[in-house]
């Protein structure tokens, strides 16, 4: 008798459940890419907002923070001080609408402010992640529940 040839219907379904866990993770691991880009520009931007708060206190003149096309930018820092960048890391960073301008000194006692930013299109998830100071303590990440 010839032995039969092929692949039992077990070692079939063993294939196909690997080949699905193998997929959720990987469509689970997309979404965390996104969400550690915004986690990165909050990051920066509190640095940046730090920077542009310390600049304005050692001039002692007004510093304005604010959205425009394509990024961000300083106003208001004396010559030789504008050097801070202007752009997000991804092109797909937006601040929520209405959040900004922010003041930036030059008192070392500014108003709590801050912002919310946004990543991720319309059509799809958007994760947002919010910088803020009380005024008193630096700009800072807030975790968002």
């Amino acid at each position: 008798m010839r032995a039969a040839r092929g692949f039992t219907m077990l070692e079939l379904l063993a294939v196909v459940a690997i080949v699905a866990v193998g997929t959720a993770a990987a469509a689970l691991s997309l979404g965390s890419v996104q969400a550690d880009a915004l986690e990165r520009e909050g990051e920066r931007l509190a640095a940046l907002l730090e920077a542009g708060r310390a600049r304005s206190r050692v001039a002692g003149v007004p510093v304005i923070w604010r959205v425009e096309e394509g990024g961000f930018v300083f106003d208001g820092l004396p010559p030789g001080n504008a050097d801070l960048p202007r752009h997000w890391l991804d092109e797909s960073v937006r601040v929520l609408e209405g959040e900004a301008p922010l003041t930036l000194g030059p008192d070392p006692i500014i108003a709590a402010q801050g912002v919310t930013l946004l990543l991720g299109d319309e059509g799809g998830e958007v994760r947002s992640l919010r910088v803020a100071t009380d005024g008193l303590h630096p700009f800072a990440v807030q975790r968002q529940p």
